[in-house]
């Protein structure tokens, strides 16, 4: 592993902020880091970067022990999502500015920023400063700065954040391809799920101060291990009584389990449009958002309230109209632990002749 944490905690007073997290990361990956406001993302990234000593546990980074290593010496780069460019540098200056520290030779300077202008789309704005920058353009000089002395990691707090919509879409792109051109080890911090899933290799999942899941976003969305990354991951409603939904009851439910269900588990409209009709039961739409690509039903069953979406190519349906609700799975949760269950009524038997 080029960067592996073990058993790495941090503790501020009496607030656990890391709590025993492992995790290991293979050269040249982009790791998306996730979890509620206080979860211990930042605490991570800044354990990582120096800025914090972990009470206990231990950091390396290819290969070597970096816990008594000082911060300018771990080779690491940080893009914050503010920028933090220097306003009275240009361009040029502002990605000069650690190979300045360094004190490398000019010719190596004027070398290695010429490259990081190419690589990240800058050149021609190299005299210009900060303030004559888009906020798209000022991100790409953060990004070039990090990387100018060749870090051995790059760490991103919420790059994106201050950008607007079109603009973060473009540049999360634009990252996914400049990470795999250079090959750099990289971790960064985000709310936004959609960024995470789009751009990362993998993601970590944390939540007061524990690491809940790592894998790919493929699989922590298909197949969270825990209660709180089910929830967490996607769009979803807590159901109490799952026994209560049709293909259900005879499920292997514990005592006091729940159960989370997504809008893509969830079949909804008018009887002859359910693939099951025999695992279906009867439902009211109280309202329909448009979405976008699809529309998202809201319907009462029962004695709970579920999302649906439905395609633009179906003939629409107005709130307040019955229809049929199949559950195709639902996860059942305890107090952990999420395991999926798939309707077994959803696939009717087959006639028997005799």
């Amino acid at each position: 592993m080029h960067l592996e944490l073990k058993n790495v905690s941090k503790t501020y007073g009496s607030h656990k902020a890391v709590a025993d997290v492992s995790f290991g990361i293979e050269r040249g990956k982009l790791i998306g880091l996730l979890g509620p406001s206080g979860g211990g993302k930042s605490t991570l990234l800044r354990i990582l970067a120096g800025l914090e000593t972990p009470d206990s546990g231990d950091i390396w980074i290819n290969g070597q022990r970096v816990n008594d290593v000082a911060p300018q010496e771990r080779g690491i780069g940080f893009v914050f999502q503010n920028y933090a460019l220097f306003k009275h540098m240009n361009v040029f200056d502002n990605i000069a500015f650690g190979l300045t520290i360094r004190k490398a030779k000019k010719a190596e300077i004027t070398e290695r920023v010429n490259e990081l202008l190419d690589l990240t789309g800058l050149r021609g704005f190299e005299k210009r400063y900060p303030h004559q920058l888009s906020g798209g353009q000022r991100q790409r000089v953060a990004f070039a700065r990090a990387l100018a002395p060749r870090p051995e990691l790059l760490l991103l707090d919420e790059p994106f954040a201050a950008i607007d919509a079109k603009v973060r879409k473009e540049l999360r792109t634009w990252l996914k391809q400049l990470i795999e051109t250079i090959g750099i080890t990289s971790i960064f911090v985000t709310h936004d799920q959609d960024e995470a899933v789009e751009v990362a290799d993998e993601m970590l999942i944390v939540q007061q101060g524990r690491l809940e899941q790592q894998g790919s976003p493929l699989d922590v969305y298909t197949t969270p291990k825990t209660a709180f990354v089910a929830g967490f991951i996607g769009q979803s409603q807590v159901i109490a009584q799952p026994r209560e939904l049709v293909g259900f009851a005879d499920a292997a439910l514990a005592d006091g389990a729940r159960a989370i269900i997504r809008p893509e588990f969830v079949e909804a409209g008018r009887p002859h449009e359910i693939t099951a009709p025999s695992a279906s039961a009867k439902g009211v739409v109280r309202r329909v958002f448009f979405r976008g690509a699809h529309l998202e039903l809201e319907i009462d069953l029962g004695a709970n309230r579920l999302a649906a979406h439905r395609s633009l190519d179906q003939e629409p349906i107005q709130p307040g109209e019955e229809v049929s609700v199949l559950i195709h799975r639902i996860y059942v949760v305890t107090d952990h632990n999420a395991v999926m269950v798939e309707n077994p009524l959803k696939v009717d038997p087959l006639p028997v002749h005799i």
